[in-house]
């Protein structure tokens, strides 16, 4: 019996989950924190990956402490510390602020369908990352990275094209990730044999 399932998500160990949506096939690795995010279909994060305000697309690849959505303090007040916002923390008679969580939850990163955030790597808010993008291993992405781009470093500068950009934009546009599971099961080999000229030239149309 296939171990992922459309109808529940796969949660390992020492899951901590908070108003997170899931897709179906999405798998969380163990002792990840994920928090006023969704997963769209088929994607998964390996262990310990701390994801919160992010929306993540469909067959998205997040290894093991990936950072989604780190997020910020206040820079242009007296003071950086959370006894500003988690004042109830704090004091008895005073509640947390209500306004700065609801800017930190607005302040959402995308992640495209088809991508791979690799070990390590950090997304900041309101970044998006395009379809089929890679992210690096230990990279810090600050800015939107271009569809099936792939970057590399702290901050994250583009590496090299994962695909030429008239590849890139039909592969967007025959939108493979959104075929049925059934389809996909009955082009798997054509997935897992042909490159990606070839795997258009037999699908478009």
């Amino acid at each position: 019996m296939a171990r992922l399932s459309e109808d529940q998500p796969f949660l390992h160990p020492d899951v901590d989950l908070t108003e997170v949506q899931m897709g179906r096939f999405v798998e969380i690795g163990k002792g990840s924190r994920i928090a006023f995010s969704s997963f769209d279909d088929y994607s998964y994060c390996d262990r310990f990956a701390d994801i919160a305000n992010a929306t993540i697309g469909k067959f998205s690849n997040i290894a093991s402490y990936v950072r989604i959505g780190a997020t910020d303090h206040p820079m242009d007040t007296a003071s950086l510390h959370h006894f500003l916002y988690r004042s109830g923390d704090y004091w008895d008679d005073t509640p947390h602020d209500p306004a700065f969580f609801e800017r930190r939850k607005s302040r959402r990163a995308f992640i495209g369908h088809d991508t791979w955030i690799g070990h390590n790597a950090m997304v900041k808010p309101e970044v998006t990352i395009g379809h089929g993008a890679i992210v690096a291993a230990g990279s810090i992405v600050t800015k939107d990275v271009a569809p099936y781009t792939i970057v590399v470093g702290a901050p994250a500068k583009a590496m090299r094209l994962r695909q030429p950009p008239q590849v890139a934009e039909r592969m967007i546009a025959l939108a493979w990730w959104d075929w049925d599971h059934a389809r996909i099961h009955a082009a798997l080999e054509d997935f897992r044999t042909l490159k990606a000229e070839a795997f258009l030239e037999k699908y478009e149309g």
